[in-house]
């Protein structure tokens, strides 16, 4: 299989994680990409331009991140990382949670980085940064019952908290201290301690 990647996606990180969770990363060539390249040809393994895409032994191509985590976590023989039954919606619910954590942080960094200064939209920023601030606040509420599980849901959160800490720095901390306690412990963990954001 072949991934295509890049050093700075949170989704790319996300796709490592569970490969290495579940065995399968050396069995993956990673494929640096620059999507804003000019001439970058990854529409003709994702049309919308995005990475992660997986290129499949077939010459079949998956993408988005939550796709390419459910095609992995069915093919490999250990636990599953996607449980079945009612802890699924759980655990699916924590993952579109962390997923939006991410989409509201690429968002502040489009805005913020990339678009001309003198048409930045303040209004934006912060509606996108309440998100973010509303969606840690639940995962307070969620990291009080995780203990020592790791599956897709604490997955999906663990690539999002490193990234808030990559992008906006520690101080969300303070006042959730049930998830900065679980998140001090699992970026210890060595999986994810090895694809933490660097830079």
């Amino acid at each position: 299989m072949k991934l295509r990647v890049s050093a700075t996606s949170p989704y790319v990180r996300k796709v490592r994680l569970i490969a290495a969770e579940t065995g399968q990363d050396k069995d993956i060539e990673l494929i640096t990409t620059d999507v804003w390249a000019p001439g970058c040809d990854i529409a003709k393994d994702n049309p919308l331009g995005k990475i992660p895409a997986l290129i499949l032994d077939d010459g079949s191509v998956l993408y988005d991140s939550a796709v390419i985590a459910e095609y992995l976590d069915s093919t490999h023989k250990g636990p599953k990382l996607f449980p079945s039954g009612p802890e699924r919606w759980t655990h699916l619910r924590i993952h579109a949670l962390s997923d939006g954590i991410l989409d509201a942080l690429v968002a502040i960094r489009i805005e913020t980085a990339i678009r001309p200064q003198e048409f930045l939209w303040r209004g934006w920023v912060d509606r996108q940064k309440g998100a973010i601030d509303r969606a840690l606040d639940a995962l307070e509420q969620d990291a009080a019952n995780w203990g020592d599980e790791f599956r897709i849901g604490q997955i999906s959160a663990a690539i999002a908290l490193s990234q808030v800490d990559f992008r906006m720095g520690t101080d969300w901390r303070a006042s959730r201290p049930k998830l900065a306690a679980w998140w001090e412990v699992t970026m210890t963990r060595p999986t994810v301690a090895a694809l933490l954001p660097k830079g």
